[in-house]
């Protein structure tokens, strides 16, 4: 059984619908409740990929509210809360117990609730004399977004500001990398596996690797353990291996202009949640999902753009053939005579044509919505040359370096602001050796362009750092260490790493080469020096690979602390496309960006920095 993060947190979702009672084989309870549904907005994101109005209804959900509304007292019903465990949150649980607001309250928190919030339910329940009607307390174990059956985010914002920022001490470090673990912890209890884990040494990765560990150790020591799959079980069962990797090891994915569908959707039009607004032919905002329920989006989203507008064409053809199929097969023909065996004969026609109506109309509002979207892409491509970006930005990783009159000729052509500070931020990371003189152009460019170089002057401080530290003799070389340790709070040699990764030859992300890597499990000097860690081994195992840890492992999850992409998710899907026998791979990360957001998050730490100039810093975002 492949690991589907999309079916398991459904059927966790649906069992909480249902009174976490048992759900028989059609996914509805045996008895029908007609309930309440409250929910916080973290909640609601959670539900809104995988739970539709109709599907609410299926599960006897006849109102839904926001925690935070007004809402009118409902009596005899049950209400179920689906909320993130939160001081506000249980205030308002409390408010909403003393004044009877519902006949019962099935409370379902998205993580574990804290032992200091649980007695705070309890005495403000107790004082208002209202604790008989909480029913029921649930830890869920959902605190995370499934946007695809192997696609998952913790939507949790800014870590790479907040995990980057040379002024974060100790405590909010470990604060941030607490909320990843626990995140984290999420996703492996709803999946039910123990991986294996495996990371690059220092930086954000190994702390959330070495206390993700440690959270697991602890809780497979307690008696109601969520780990299903128990103790005797492992020899046979083959575990996952989860990678952790953190945003600077290949900072260039987060920012390249990509001309993949996916990418290009997400990245132009602002895909969120599975959702996007764009305008309609007929003026005013569409509304489409594009999700598993979209057969051309599921089919095609790692095309190229242009093979994607050659396929719409051909489904068009295709839906065109079939109506007129339909219509020559019931328009029967001319001038025949009648007689009673072509009644029947033309009966069965007209039933089978009614019954592909449905289909034929769904197949149509396919192929219009696409058809909406990639007009839309269309005008934003050619109007700000994206192809030629892409083109570009892959070029340059590939050869090291461009030619000068090409690279300042990008800068002052199409494109907005901050397609050009992407393109220049490319430039700096894709450059082997940095010729200060172009730079400086490049910088001058950007200023003529009115555009804030913030983000620029950081990846240029970071890169300038890799570069003095690996001509440094090793006595200044430790001063330089320790300055960037202050400085980016994570070891110096984790972004090195980066930059070195970021130019490989071919078009294979550095993320997928090392993912394919420790999958493959084979002694291969770029994974050697990588940590691992098994929960369910001695602790003193831990750290250093024994033979079960090696592989060659079927399934893998890919975590990228920091911020992720469709360009990552599209490279490891089509990794698993490659791979003879059939491997699973499932990306998450702690928020999806899209370029221009990463870039924003790269400028707030130029200017935390002191970096930049004194352009105003919502320039960078138009």
């Amino acid at each position: 059984m492949a690991l589907n993060l999309r079916q398991k947190q459904t059927e966790c979702i649906i069992r909480m619908l249902n009174l976490n009672q048992p759900v028989n084989p059609s996914g509805t309870a045996n008895e029908e409740v007609y309930k309440i549904l409250i929910y916080d907005r973290f909640c609601q994101n959670i539900l809104s990929p995988l739970i539709h109005v109709k599907d609410l209804r299926k599960h006897g959900v006849t109102l839904y509210f926001l925690i935070d509304k007004d809402r009118k007292p409902v009596h005899d019903v049950p209400a179920v809360y689906f909320v993130q465990p939160s001081h506000s949150n249980i205030q308002r649980i409390v408010a909403d117990a003393s004044r009877s607001l519902y006949d019962s309250f099935h409370l379902n928190f998205s993580s574990s609730i804290p032992r200091p919030l649980l007695e705070d339910l309890a005495s403000g329940t107790l004082n208002s004399d209202s604790i008989h009607r909480i029913s029921k307390v649930h830890d869920q174990y959902l605190e995370f977004v499934t946007l695809e059956d192997n696609l998952f985010s913790l939507s949790q914002e800014s870590t790479y500001v907040q995990l980057n920022d040379p002024s974060a001490g100790d405590k909010e470090i470990e604060d941030i990398i607490e909320r990843v673990v626990s995140g984290l912890f999420c996703v492996l209890a709803t999946l039910s596996v123990v991986p294996i884990i495996r990371c690059p040494r220092g930086g954000p990765a190994e702390l959330v690797a070495s206390a993700l560990d440690q959270k697991l150790r602890d809780h497979l020591l307690s008696k109601n353990n969520l780990f299903s799959e128990g103790g005797s079980f492992v020899s046979s069962f083959q575990r996952p291996i989860l990678c952790v990797f953190d945003r600077n090891f290949e900072l260039s994915a987060g920012l390249q202009h990509d001309f993949r569908y996916r990418p290009l959707v997400h990245d132009i039009l602002g895909l969120k949640l599975n959702r996007l607004s764009v305008p309609g032919e007929k003026g005013g905002m569409k509304s489409y999902e594009l999700d598993s329920s979209d057969p051309f989006w599921m089919a095609n989203g790692s095309l190229e753009f242009p093979e994607v507008a050659v396929e719409i064409e051909t489904q068009l053809n295709k839906y065109k053939k079939d109506v007129d199929e339909v219509n020559r097969r019931t328009g029967g023909t001319a001038g025949t005579e009648f007689d009673g065996t072509d009644l029947i004969g033309n009966t069965k026609h007209l039933m089978n044509a009614v019954n592909s109506l449905p289909e034929l109309t769904d197949r149509k509002q396919v192929i219009d919505k696409h058809t909406n979207i990639a007009t839309v892409l269309l005008g934003e491509i050619k109007e700000r040359s994206l192809d030629s970006y892409a083109k570009k930005e892959n070029d340059m990783m590939v050869r090291g370096s461009i030619d000068r009159n090409e690279l300042l000729s990008v800068l002052k052509g199409k494109g907005t602001k901050t397609d050009k500070l992407r393109f220049a931020i490319m430039y700096i990371i894709s450059s082997e050796t940095i010729n200060p003189s172009e730079a400086e152009a490049v910088e001058a460019a950007l200023r003529e362009s009115d555009i804030d170089t913030s983000a620029f002057q950081y990846v240029k401080k970071i890169k300038s750092l890799n570069v003095s530290l690996a001509s440094a003799n090793s006595a200044s070389r430790n001063n330089i260490v320790d300055w960037a340790e202050k400085i980016y709070g994570q070891s110096i040699s984790a972004v090195t790493a980066g930059v070195k990764n970021l130019l490989s030859s071919d078009r294979q992300l550095a993320l997928t080469r090392i993912v394919e890597a420790l999958m493959e499990g084979k002694p291969n000097p770029e994974i050697d020096s990588y940590l691992v860690f098994d929960p369910r081994a001695p602790k003193s195992s831990s750290g250093t690979s024994s033979s079960h840890l090696k592989g060659p492992f079927k399934e893998a999850i890919v975590f990228m602390i920091g911020g992720g992409n469709y360009v990552e998710y599209g490279s490891l899907q089509e990794l698993v496309q490659r791979q003879q026998p059939v491997k699973y791979v499932i990306y998450g990360t702690t928020e999806i960006l899209t370029g221009s957001e990463f870039v924003e998050q790269l400028a707030l730490l130029g200017q935390k920095m002191g970096l930049g100039n004194t352009v105003a810093t919502s320039s960078a975002t138009n």
